[in-house]
């Protein structure tokens, strides 16, 4: 993988992030909060392909420039963050009982996405032979979308805490010709 490839890649899901922001109608503080969770989740990824290519697991191969690791890492951020703000929408409109048929759906879905990677781009990633790898890289995907819920939560608060849409309005408090509108 090389850096032009990661810049690309994240301009994409920045674009993405912004689509998702509109159409969640996410405030300031719970897109904050979304981005906290990206960070922290970011490091878990980072960890985990760490981790993982010590067991030999996978291997992802990283460039030895200085700033190639920065970069990957800034763009799993941006790539997590929409996520979160999706398990906000979830968790506000399902509760506690959604967000885990979400865990579980991203948890299935997340290992087939990444064996189809690594067949279409063998130089961004191999995986070893075996179950464990893809027991290991579910178990990855279920961690980041806990972790990063669990930080935006702490940052922004609660599902329900947030305002979606617009109040009514009350008539008593129109005068004039706004209340002719009504």
């Amino acid at each position: 993988m090389t850096a032009q490839q990661i810049i690309l890649w994240t301009c994409g899901y920045l674009v993405a992030l912004m689509v998702v922001i509109y159409f969640t109608r996410a405030n300031p503080r719970r897109v904050i909060g979304a981005m906290a969770g990206g960070a922290v989740a970011g490091l878990l990824g980072i960890g985990a392909i760490t981790l993982c290519e010590r067991f030999g697991w996978w291997w992802v191969p990283f460039a030895s420039t200085p700033y190639f690791l920065t970069l990957f890492y800034l763009g799993l951020a941006i790539s997590l963050t929409p996520i979160y703000l999706i398990t906000w929408r979830v968790n506000r409109r399902f509760g506690l009982r959604g967000l885990a048929v979400f865990i579980g759906i991203v948890t299935l879905i997340g290992p087939p996405r990444d064996y189809l990677y690594a067949t279409m781009f063998p130089k961004w990633m191999v995986f070893a032979p075996g179950v464990v790898p893809i027991l290991a890289d579910g178990a990855t995907y279920a961690g980041i979308v806990v972790v990063g819920h669990s930080v935006m939560h702490l940052v922004a608060g609660p599902a329900t805490a947030d305002r979606l849409s617009r109040q009514p309005i009350d008539a008593a408090q129109l005068v004039g010709p706004e209340r002719r509108k009504l």
